[in-house]
């Protein structure tokens, strides 16, 4: 099924995060107006919503496991891939399923109790989309250059796939792909001081195109938008690995500020952490990619009397914004896909 046709919101989505509602409506198979239908886990209405990272939640946690969202957000969830270290996905002779190395939330970040997905496990370092048969758009700080590539490991299907079940522990050699090159990457920032003042870092592009060591198998390419239209107040979301966790959905999200032709991003308030980095943020409306999740808004956690992290909220339109990075100057090198 096309993404275009079925990743199209409501935009009422833009408003703060409702109640639990239910996914189990009339043409569930249509996204269209689904994100009004969004069932938010019932972890979402503990007395304070959380989130990791370099970057944070907004209003509520709005994220969903691959398993609880309609078909057409886990066909495109399909085409999302986790970035690892190649040490963190070994396996035992040559062929057979690969093995993950993973921790558990919770520890790693010194979690509170109660702090959502504490339990779950975690490892991947980014995130990434398919956008050709053999080519994925990420961040470029998240494969700093060629021999930072050649030691990441491509995996696709790092999710909760049911109800009670648990993110696999192992991955079939058919979901875990190396890197042959880098396309293309830029990651420019500038810092600059007037008159010996405060220094102040001017942020520029950061995302690269990466061939894998061989065409993927089993999941549709991803179409990016080539117009260059978003704007202040369409509505967004994205799809990827926040602080290496299994993936997760993230809706009920705006671009909160105007974007000139010449930005080299712009700013949503998506929820996301540090592992969102380089995934797809597609445009509600016409479901094709705008750009990479690039950088946070704040620090993701913050400690509490008892020495234990929470997640750093803020108001739904609060903060400086989410950094996504456009996707003009890459835009040659990505096929071009029917709509």
């Amino acid at each position: 099924m096309n993404i275009i046709n079925l990743i199209t919101f409501m935009l009422t989505f833009a408003q703060p995060a409702m109640a639990a509602v239910s996914f189990d409506s009339a043409g569930t198979g249509d996204l269209k107006g689904l994100i009004a239908d969004i069932d938010v886990p019932a972890a979402a209405a503990a007395p304070v919503s959380y989130r990791t990272g370099n970057k944070i939640i907004f209003g509520e946690d709005d994220r969903v496991e691959y398993f609880q969202a309609p078909e057409g957000f886990r066909e495109a969830a399909d085409s999302v891939v986790s970035l690892w270290k190649s040490p963190f996905v070994h396996r035992e002779g040559d062929s057979g399923p690969y093995t993950l190395a993973l921790d558990t939330y919770g520890r790693q970040y010194n979690l509170c109790p109660g702090v959502r997905f504490a339990e779950q496990p975690v490892g991947a370092v980014c995130s990434g989309a398919l956008v050709g048969e053999d080519l994925v758009l990420t961040a470029g700080h998240c494969v700093k250059d060629e021999n930072a590539c050649k030691n990441t490991k491509f995996v696709f299907g790092f999710g909760v796939k049911g109800e009670g079940e648990a993110a696999p522990g192992q991955v079939p050699e058919s979901d875990v792909y190396g890197c042959a090159e880098i396309v293309k990457r830029d990651w420019t920032n500038y810092t600059v001081s007037h008159n010996a003042g405060p220094q102040q870092t001017i942020y520029g592009d950061d995302f690269a195109l990466v061939r894998l060591d061989r065409k993927v198998t089993g999941r549709k390419p991803l179409a990016v938008a080539r117009d260059g239209g978003i704007k202040k107040g369409d509505a967004v979301m994205t799809m990827g690995h926040p602080s290496g966790l299994p993936l997760k959905i993230s809706t009920y999200a705006t671009v909160v500020k105007p974007v000139a032709g010449d930005d080299r991003f712009f700013l949503t308030n998506l929820d996301s952490f540090g592992g969102n980095s380089g995934g797809p943020v597609f445009n509600a409306a016409t479901g094709l990619i705008e750009g990479v999740l690039v950088r946070g808004d704040a620090d993701s956690f913050l400690r509490t009397f008892d020495g234990c992290n929470i997640f750093h909220v803020k108001p739904q339109n609060a903060g400086a914004g989410v950094s996504v990075n456009k996707l003009d100057k890459v835009l040659d090198l990505i096929p071009e896909l029917p709509l």
